[in-house]
């Protein structure tokens, strides 16, 4: 009843509303099956991947993407995929689109002032026109699922902007799956504050504390209230 906003990464969204009141744990559960399953078929249509960029100040992502689809072209790939599929903190992305692309921007790393470029170990070019497959499936499903008023804010992946209503979480959840994951740009809107505000409590609810890592990356202050609750070593607890 304290909490006062809620935001989950990715598929995280789907927590993120379940415990905002939004939509149904079981329901929910489904519709993240579909879309998981409907991805996976999107992503063997296109051997593609996702590439973890860390940049110097110089580096222009959308130059070099640029770049990496014309040399697509240049192998007659058509309408080649490149582009920005998460922003993540300052000075850090991820990439994603068709894999000739990726391995283009690795070799050419240092050209780009990219100062790591790591590819990430997924199937396919999440968030991108690559998963547009995957977008009528979960429409479906989410159309026969019963979606509330969120009871407290939750922040869209899509625009880092809160959810105003049922339709409206319809809506954006289905283009999330298309859509570049706007991380960095919720973090500021969550955790605008007046001078002299205190930072609310904020938990990390899952496996593993990446998004704390990000958190102290985006805003130091807000991150000095953070901890990280890990939902498995309570059930691990509960089994011994």
């Amino acid at each position: 009843e304290r909490c006062v906003a809620a935001a989950g990464y990715s598929v995280g969204e789907f927590a993120a509303l379940v415990f905002a009141g939004a939509m149904g744990f079981a329901e929910a559960l489904y519709a993240v099956k579909v879309r998981a399953e409907a991805m996976q078929k999107a992503s063997e249509a296109v051997p593609s991947g996702m590439l973890s960029v860390i940049g110097r100040r110089e580096a222009n992502y959308k130059f070099a993407c640029l770049e990496a689809r014309k040399h697509c072209e240049a192998l007659g790939i058509e309408n080649p995929v490149c582009t920005v599929s998460n922003y993540l903190f300052p000075d850090s992305r991820v990439i994603a689109g068709h894999l000739q692309a990726l391995e283009f921007l690795q070799e050419n790393a240092r050209k780009y002032y990219f100062k790591r470029a790591k590819m990430l170990p997924v199937s396919g070019a999440f968030h991108t026109r690559l998963m547009e497959p995957a977008v009528e499936p979960l429409a479906e499903v989410l159309k026969s699922i019963e979606i509330q008023k969120p009871l407290l804010c939750v922040y869209s992946n899509v625009d880092g902007k809160k959810y105003m209503h049922s339709k409206h979480i319809q809506k954006l959840l289905v283009k999330q799956v298309v859509s570049p994951v706007l991380w960095e740009q919720t973090m500021h809107s969550v955790y605008e504050r007046k001078q002299g505000t205190e930072f609310p409590y904020t938990y990390e609810v899952g496996p593993g504390n990446q998004l704390g890592a990000i958190l102290k990356q985006c805003n130091l202050k807000a991150w000095k209230q953070y901890k990280h609750v890990n939902a498995l070593e309570d059930e691990e607890a509960d089994e011994t």
